[in-house]
């Protein structure tokens, strides 16, 4: 359930993108008189209203997301609350300006911002979030956690480059299809690739727990 929460709005994002860009002429007519409020000059031209519309789609989903978890109590991890910063501010002029450029640039800040997070407190406070995260559930040595936060800080960094590469080298179709699909595609191989890593050592420490 927290995982599909997690991904809602990206995949409603693509949805909404998809089924506008079906029918870009009632797209552009539905943001213009829907939107119109919101955007520079009132009006939204059809090659445009696919990506705006799906872009107020997941500023509403992520909104939704948050007051969710505060009405249930729950808490609102970082990066979430930085991905809400995001959406709405790059969200928020993609819509004015009618530009698909700054809800492109928002993945690639998003990854470099968690990137920059998990290098800052290793480097500056001596702090392994990665190990603060997940320590009570793996025993790893101290050399495994600092090369699987090192591992994560270039992976982060390699996505944010590969988004904006993607985002300037191919249509604005594509790099939806690459945000849902290729992104999320590469998190998982790249999330299995740690697990079998780790795997050697987990088994490490099973056989020592048998022996004792």
């Amino acid at each position: 359930m927290k995982l599909l929460l997690d991904f809602l709005p990206i995949i409603l994002f693509f949805g909404t993108f998809k089924y506008a860009e079906a029918d870009k002429a009632w797209a552009a007519a539905f943001a213009s008189q829907h939107l119109g409020g919101i955007v520079a000059g009132g009006v939204v031209g059809p090659d445009e209203a696919p990506v705006l519309l799906a872009t107020v789609v997941v500023i509403v989903a992520t909104l939704a997301q948050v007051a969710l978890l505060k009405v249930r109590g729950k808490k609102v991890d970082l990066m979430l609350w930085v991905s809400l910063a995001l959406v709405v501010v790059l969200g928020g002029l993609t819509v004015w300006f009618h530009s698909e450029t700054f809800i492109k640039w928002k993945p690639s800040a998003l990854y470099w911002a968690m990137g920059f997070a998990l290098w800052v407190s290793q480097a500056v406070f001596g702090k392994n979030l990665l190990r603060a995260l997940l320590g009570a559930q793996l025993k790893l040595p101290d050399r495994v956690w600092h090369r699987l936060n090192f591992a994560w800080i270039a992976f982060f960094a390699t996505m944010g480059l590969l988004n904006v590469w993607v985002a300037y080298s191919f249509s604005t179709a594509a790099w939806v299809n690459f945000k849902l699909f290729g992104a999320l595609g590469l998190m998982l191989a790249f999330t299995i690739a740690q697990g079998l890593y780790l795997s050697r050592y987990m088994e490490d420490d099973a056989q020592q727990g048998t022996r004792t």
